[in-house]
């Protein structure tokens, strides 16, 4: 019990000497450091020397820990401009996606411009609105109707070739039958060889052809155009090739590009004119009654028979 006061007195002084040193120490440790003189220069290289070389155990965890710490900052930058690049690529994308469909509509509105049409057709074209066929029924609904001056029966083309004819009309819409449909019947001529036939739809993408006079005459290729026979559609528009089926069926391979509809072209089909007085086209009976004058400019015309019997130098009656 004696021995710890007598302890405690001694070592209170030496521990106060020990920090007056190493307080005198730092304190010309650091003006030997800030000396500006060559001799002290020399002396601070030297003590550099000695050193820092044995001290580099002591900074290599510092050192590592400096690296982690700029790689975490890296990993932090890279993780922020892959982000960046994601939102960037989502973006591109959509953009993408739009560019391709103003392209695709592009290039249906030029196929439309390069479609060869009769001078005295008129047309009016619509934006394909929804698909309202349904397994049974081939038909869509396009943007433009009555107020368009559009009237049922009318043809519809897109930018290759005839797609259906108007099948009802609103006010601000217009449904048009397609040629596949099974309703569909068109008449239609076959090129070159002038055969007539009638296209009829039976849901199938490749509609019929039937009521052929002579079919050996017709080979697979031939190009199909309609005829004008059913007063609707007028003559000269392409439907299509001719194909000939597995079953030595004849189809029509339609020009119209039928799976992606986008615009459509309705021709403004007039009616031809009728003839209310057939008696400007039929001559008048021969020999002409008594008392018929014929009209001025106009010559008689003898019968068949009567016209042989001129050539033969046989007097008239």
């Amino acid at each position: 019990m004696a021995r710890e006061p007598y302890d405690q007195t001694y070592a209170r002084p030496v521990r106060r000497l020990l920090v007056t040193v190493l307080v005198l120490a730092l304190l010309a440790l650091v003006l030997v450091w800030r000396i500006d003189n060559p001799r002290v220069e020399r002396m601070r290289a030297a003590i550099v020397d000695r050193v820092v070389p044995n001290m580099e155990w002591a900074m290599a965890p510092v050192t590592g820990l400096a690296r982690m710490l700029d790689d975490f900052q890296s990993y932090a930058r890279l993780y922020e401009q892959n982000q960046d690049l994601r939102r960037e690529l989502q973006q591109m994308r959509a953009w993408r996606e739009a560019a391709l469909q103003l392209e695709q509509e592009n290039a249906r509105l030029l196929d439309l411009n390069r479609v060869q049409l009769d001078p005295e057709l008129t047309f009016v074209t619509g934006i394909v609105m929804a698909d309202a066929g349904s397994p049974f029924r081939r038909s869509v609904l396009i943007n433009v109707g009555a107020r368009d001056g559009i009237l049922d029966g009318w043809a519809t083309m897109d930018g290759l070739g005839v797609v259906g004819r108007i099948s009802g009309v609103g006010e601000r819409t217009s449904r048009v039958l397609l040629l596949t449909d099974s309703a569909s019947r068109v008449p239609v001529t076959i090129q070159p060889s002038g055969q007539q036939a009638l296209l009829m739809g039976d849901n199938s993408q490749a509609p019929v052809l039937q009521f052929i006079e002579a079919p050996e005459d017709i080979s697979a290729g031939d190009r199909i155009v309609t005829s004008g026979d059913d007063g609707l559609f007028p003559p000269g528009l392409l439907v299509g090739q001719v194909i000939e089926t597995t079953d030595r069926m004849l189809r029509a391979r339609l020009a119209a590009d039928m799976a992606r509809l986008a615009f459509l072209r309705v021709l403004r089909s007039h009616p031809g004119a009728s003839l209310d007085d057939p008696g400007q086209l039929i001559g008048p009976p021969w020999p002409p009654p008594e008392g018929f004058v014929l009209p001025p400019g106009m010559a008689p015309v003898p019968r068949p028979d009567q016209a042989a019997g001129l050539a033969r130098g046989e007097p008239q009656e």
